[in-house]
């Protein structure tokens, strides 16, 4: 019976010669094996996965930290070269550079950061890589230093979660957080571009970046980012400023700064590390991307499930005094994903916004969490199946 089925099938396929050629144009994924029995035909195919190795972690326990895993990808450029090229695996673990390197004397670096989740059937799902690696591209120019392609990106991001696998964890309990670096390397003791340069990749399994509440303080002083500055790219001087108003903050019992404009002092900009968005009626306003709060993709996608759900989403300019009558805010980011807001203090007055099952930002994380994890069909084309 299976030999009269594969017959038909081949007759229909313009006779083609091999049983080999026929199961590659059915297009089986690339983690499929073909189970070869009685009841398989063309139109029903069964597959199987081995089932998957994991590394021995409390998954239930991960918070946002380092956990070191297996191996990191590595890739080089010499001032004798005009691009990258032989990346190759190694061991996690320590790497060595001259002191007077750029990334360690003027950070000129740049860093990214995406996810890799496990699905039910215990595949791995990429989100969206290729957004990061245009978005490293577009920090390269600024920080003027040479930048991997989309294809050698993604494929070091590939690389390396497969080679770190057992670390991705099991479905709806994390994922494996993905840092690709790209830093200057050469020996410059003067202010100008580095001559060498390292692109890398390393993972760690995380979980929740912020396991309770969101409250937010307004820093009314410090300013993340400048017009003409780099707040725009993902370099590594975006992110120590912070760390003192941050710190106090903290101190205070907040969960997270909120930043204004350099330019007036008076309109909202982005957290530490996320994106804001505030929702009044059926309106959902974030802050302009004009080059002093990155674009973030998480953010992006965000936008694009909004105005799916029928909301009427802007960019724009946001007054702080917005806030007092928002009926919810929330933040978005590759680490915390979508998370309500809880409160907001500024200048000693605190706004309390809507928490729970019914909030919108909570719609929206599960439909983005359940494509990245492929429990919704992805119709967008946003995640690459790499198992």
């Amino acid at each position: 019976m299976f030999m009269f089925s594969r017959s038909i099938c081949c007759a229909k396929l313009n006779q083609l010669s091999t049983f080999e050629t026929l199961f590659s144009n059915l297009k089986l994924r690339p983690y499929a094996t073909p189970l070869i029995g009685p009841l398989q035909t063309c139109e029903s195919r069964i597959y199987s996965r081995e089932k998957a190795e994991y590394a021995n972690v409390n998954w239930d326990e991960l918070g946002f930290a380092l956990t070191k895993t297996d191996y990191m990808y590595v890739m080089n450029i010499t001032e004798e070269e005009q691009k990258f090229f032989n990346g190759t695996l190694t061991r996690f673990g320590n790497i060595e550079m001259c002191p007077s390197s750029g990334i360690l004397n003027y950070g000129q670096g740049l860093f990214e950061g995406l996810k890799a989740y496990r699905k039910e059937d215990e595949g791995i799902l990429l989100f969206r890589p290729q957004e990061n690696a245009l978005r490293m591209k577009i920090g390269a120019d600024r920080m003027c230093m040479p930048s991997p392609t989309v294809d050698q990106f993604i494929d070091a991001v590939k690389k390396t979660v497969l080679a770190n696998k057992r670390w991705v964890p099991p479905y709806g309990r994390g994922s494996l957080y993905v840092r690709p670096l790209l830093m200057g390397t050469g020996r410059n003791l003067g202010v100008k571009p580095s001559s060498d340069y390292t692109f890398l990749v390393y993972a760690s399994p995380v979980g929740n970046y912020h396991k309770g509440d969101l409250n937010l303080m307004v820093e009314d002083n410090v300013r993340r980012a400048i017009p003409g500055g780099t707040g725009g790219i993902k370099a590594v001087t975006n992110y120590s400023p912070v760390y003192k108003p941050l710190t106090e903050a903290k101190a205070k019992g907040f969960s997270d700064l909120l930043f204004l404009d350099a330019s007036t002092g008076s309109n909202i900009e982005e957290g530490s590390a996320c994106n804001i968005f505030i929702l009044k009626g059926n309106v959902i306003s974030t802050p302009t991307t004009h080059g002093t709060i990155l674009p973030g993709i998480t953010r992006k996608s965000i936008m694009e499930i909004a105005s799916d759900f029928g909301y009427q989403v802007e960019e724009r300019a946001i007054p702080i005094k917005e806030v007092f009558d928002a009926e919810e805010i929330f933040c978005t980011g590759t680490a915390m994903v979508v998370k309500s807001v809880a409160s907001i203090t500024y200048q000693g007055k605190r706004i309390e916004y809507k928490l729970g099952a019914e909030t919108l930002a909570q719609k929206l994380h599960a439909t983005l969490t359940g494509i990245q994890t492929g429990l919704i069909e992805d119709k967008l084309g946003w995640t690459m199946l790499i198992d």
